[in-house]
């Protein structure tokens, strides 16, 4: 008999006390595979304690990297005897992340295979600016057995206009870019935080590249990278989930080992819904003792807001006072969760990129899926002030990215548990 894995939350306690933030998941995918770039032995502290860095670190061992875990925060990588530069389909599967191998076996080895990007389905994930990147500093790319094949004689520097502004593509053309001989400018690159991480991780290696968080990064390519200790940045997603939960459930908590400053855009539009937010130097404490009040939101690339906090925006807009409007500007079908929000009594009519949020007096639980790592961290908080019980399917998507999510919740005082039930069996809901 198989059995699954599910939350189940009884809602209606507002959320008291401290919280701690764990690594950026989204710096950890980027900073990992670019240890394969060093000629000795890195350690990365600060890592999310969460299954997407476990697939990486277990796609690093399969190359032939030596992965020693220090702690469960703390990894030390020699990335010496990696010879391979194939990270098939099933090593790739359910990883968003797994494109950044491209540009990091293409540094390294001038070859890379790799299986397209897994993870979160929420339209589809091009990486046509990655492949341009790759093309211009000189490399082939083809399409062979549903893989990505990257190959370069030589990697030289090049100018490279990005025509949208893309994350991944960013992180792509720089790890290729750092090792290549001469100077790669990236106009049009992402600013988000983990970009400057990554930036900051690879010069630490003894890299050169500058204006990593502005739009113009310049990498001068160097023809070796050592091995350094790093401390990867604290996750501003994670955060900025606990910053919601806390505004939904009218709350008072204290979210440690923040940065302030990457989460400005979230702080903003939280107070806008009445929220009272104090920043410290590495902390945050929001407040909330009424209903939220409706408020606008449009995803944007950094510093804009950020999508992945939208669907838990949403759901705070779902029980505010008043009519909210939320666009998304990066994603083409990030709305997917709002048929979960509205079996719990949600009043959400999306038209495209556009979602018109009524806010109601009471959500109610419901059985409900994860359909993406984001809606899953959504459905959380809609179970969080739901009345009765909300029972959550298919939680290895807030896995992903989330580091002890039941029992960070548990001391706020959230009612909300993991348990094991046989496929197809279902929780009596309250009457």
């Amino acid at each position: 008999m198989n059995y699954l894995e599910r939350f189940v939350i009884s809602g209606g306690n507002p959320l008291k006390g401290k919280v701690r933030i764990s690594g950026a998941k989204n710096a950890a995918v980027a900073i990992l595979p670019a240890v394969l770039l060093a000629d000795s032995p890195c350690i990365i502290e600060n890592l999310p304690n969460i299954s997407d860095v476990a697939n990486i670190l277990k796609v690093m061992s399969a190359l032939g990297a030596n992965v020693k875990l220090i702690n469960k925060s703390t990894v030390e990588i020699d990335p010496k005897n990696a010879n391979s530069f194939v990270v098939s389909k099933q090593m790739a599967e359910g990883m968003r992340a797994s494109s950044y191998f491209l540009g990091a076996l293409l540094g390294r080895m001038k070859k890379a295979k790799v299986a397209p990007p897994g993870g979160c389905n929420f339209g589809v994930r091009p990486i046509d600016q990655h492949i341009k990147g790759f093309e211009a500093l000189g490399a082939t790319v083809d399409y062979e057995d549903g893989m990505v094949d990257a190959k370069a004689e030589t990697l030289r520097g090049s100018s490279i206009y990005l025509d949208v502004v893309s994350v991944g593509a960013t992180i792509n053309i720089m790890l290729a870019a750092v090792k290549a001989v001469g100077l790669t400018v990236i106009e049009n690159a992402a600013r988000e935080p983990h970009i400057v991480d990554l930036a900051n991780f690879l010069n630490s290696m003894g890299a050169n590249i500058m204006g990593a968080g502005t739009s113009v990064i310049k990498i001068r390519g160097v023809n070796s990278l050592n091995g350094t200790n790093y401390s990867i940045i604290p996750d501003q997603i994670e955060a900025g989930t606990y910053m919601a939960a806390a505004v939904a459930t009218k709350g008072d908590v204290l979210i440690e080992n923040v940065t302030p400053k990457h989460l400005e855009s979230i702080i903003a539009k939280l107070r806008e819904t009445g929220a009272k937010i104090t920043e410290y130097d590495e902390a945050v404490r929001v407040t909330m003792t009424e209903r939220p009040k409706k408020c606008n939101v449009k995803t944007m690339p950094h510093p804009g807001f950020p999508t992945d906090m939208q669907p838990q925006m949403a759901t705070v807009l779902a029980v505010a006072n008043g009519t909210s409007i939320v666009t998304e500007g990066v994603w083409d079908n990030r709305f997917r969760y709002v048929e979960q929000l509205t079996l719990m009594g949600a009043d959400i009519q999306v038209d495209g990129k556009t979602a018109v949020i009524t806010g109601v007096n009471q959500l109610c639980g419901a059985p409900v899926k994860a359909v993406d790592l984001r809606a899953g961290a959504a459905m959380i908080i809609a179970g969080l002030v739901a009345n009765g019980v909300t029972e959550i399917e298919e939680i290895e998507r807030i896995d992903r990215g989330y580091e002890d999510v039941v029992e960070k919740f548990t001391n706020l005082g959230a009612n909300i548990k993991r348990v094991y039930l046989p496929d197809g069996a279902k929780i009596m809901k309250n009457a």
